[in-house]
């Protein structure tokens, strides 16, 4: 195993694809730790993918011999295997290792000696709880290997439909958006911003790809609703003293100066939900501004199964801690996100309450749940993976205060910085009915999370 192993380091030192050294542990016991376990069941064989490498971006690595010959320089297409998510194929074969990092999707390489892949959604296989199996004789069809028993509890997962809202947009009052107003479609920039600025209440469905700049006012009493496959760049949502709203299945990104999506000005009753929302890491931290922020008074926000990603700020409630008038407002419910490539406030809040329940925070580089100035949160069945400080209240000019801390499940991750007792705050609605245990969050949420709605 050793001179096998020897090799294997050999080869890969020498072997480059788009560019790109491939990088390896250097310790024999390392990799051979790391080495997922292949067998065989029939024409199919199954990954244990539990012990899998994170590369970069959305790309695992496998070490393991996988019994066919692999892509090389030379030869780059040279490898037959197929791979399989659930009985499904996922592909294409033979990609480029910047797009599987970057895009995903299922793309993998089996290359020098090892494989590098990415999951059919971007969830981290090694915790969405599939079965990923391969053949090398070029057969489409494999036989499903028996499931492992899965230490997951068994439950039924909540169903991620937009029939219900949960949270502090159903209180002290109702979130129906544009209910009883005409639907209209919007294809461009100069139809959807004559919609949103309407008096009128009205269901706007977004269709196609809108470009532009800036911000667009939305009134109240919309409903915003992106049909599939649709996407807004560069151009944020404005909540600005408005109400009434419901935003849905919206695809945002890359917006500068704006948040995607901003509330404020004692907006109240919104439902953001359904959305994905992103900018990028490379432009500096000054470049974008956050991904969805709530502040200046704005009031009973639900904030549910939105995918946050590549940004350094994606969620921020709370603008800064002068804005001492924002204490009694920013009631929040936060629950069923997916944060993933961010940095910080995941999200950050100030002054106000703030409900965080089973959300998933995969891979930040900085804090998850910020608490201060006096904010109270409660946080419920989180799931904090790689998490340097999942839970924090240290950081601005006062702290602020934690209840249900020990719910959450934290891998990887550092210690929570709570330097305040700890609080009893429960809010008064109904939401333990609905709680997906902490273990669950990772699959259920991933799968779930993002403009995943087909309207």
């Amino acid at each position: 195993m050793s001179l096998l192993l020897l090799l294997v380091l050999l080869t890969f030192s020498k072997c480059k694809k788009d560019s790109d050294v491939a990088k390896i542990n250097s310790s024999s016991n390392a990799i051979e730790s790391e080495i997922s376990a292949v067998a065989a069941s029939g024409s199919s064989r199954t990954l244990t993918v539990t012990k899998a490498a994170k590369d970069e971006g959305f790309s695992y690595k496998v070490y393991a011999d996988l019994g066919t010959s692999s892509d090389t320089q030379s030869q780059p297409t040279a490898s037959t295997v197929k791979i399989f998510e659930n009985g499904v194929e996922i592909g294409p074969a033979h990609s480029l290792h910047s797009d599987i990092r970057t895009l995903g999707k299922g793309r993998f390489s089996h290359w020098s000696g090892s494989l590098y892949f990415s999951t059919s959604d971007n969830s981290d296989p090694r915790t969405n709880g599939r079965t990923y199996t391969y053949t090398i004789d070029g057969t489409s069809s494999v036989v499903k290997p028996p499931q492992v028993a899965d230490p997951v509890v068994p439950v039924t997962p909540p169903s991620s439909s937009s029939s219900a809202i949960i949270g502090y947009a159903s209180v002290d009052g109702k979130t129906t958006g544009g209910l009883g107003g005409n639907t209209i479609i919007a294809t461009t920039l100069a139809q959807l911003k004559s919609a949103t600025e309407s008096n009128s209440p009205l269901i706007i469905k977004v269709s196609g790809k809108i470009t532009g700049t800036g911000f667009i006012n939305v009134k109240s009493n919309k409903t915003i609703l992106g049909l599939s496959g649709s996407s807004m760049e560069g151009v944020s949502l404005m909540i600005y003293g408005t109400s009434n709203i419901i935003i849905q299945n919206m695809t945002i990104k890359n917006v500068v100066t704006y948040s995607n999506i901003i509330i404020k000005e004692g907006a109240h009753h919104i439902w953001v939900d359904h959305c994905d929302l992103s900018s990028d890491r490379n432009h500096g931290w000054d470049y974008y501004d956050g991904l969805l922020d709530v502040g200046k008074r704005a009031d009973y926000i639900s904030l549910s199964w939105n995918r946050l990603h590549d940004s350094h700020i994606p969620m921020l409630i709370g603008f800064g801690d002068q804005n001492t008038d924002d204490t009694g407002h920013l009631r929040t419910t936060v629950y069923n996100n997916y944060f993933y490539n961010v940095s910080e406030r995941q999200p950050s809040t100030r002054f106000g309450y703030m409900h965080c329940f089973n959300n998933y925070l995969s891979n930040g580089s900085g804090y998850g749940i910020g608490v201060t100035m006096g904010a109270t949160v409660r946080t419920d069945n989180n799931y904090f993976e790689n998490q340097s400080v999942p839970i924090y209240t240290e950081y601005n000019a006062k702290p602020g205060y934690v209840s249900g801390a020990n719910t959450n499940i934290y891998k990887g991750s550092g210690a929570n910085r709570i330097s305040t007792s700890a609080s009893d705050w429960v809010p008064s609605y109904e939401y333990k009915s609905v709680l997906i245990p902490a273990a669950n969050v990772p699959a259920v949420v991933s799968a779930g999370a993002g403009a995943t709605l087909s309207i």
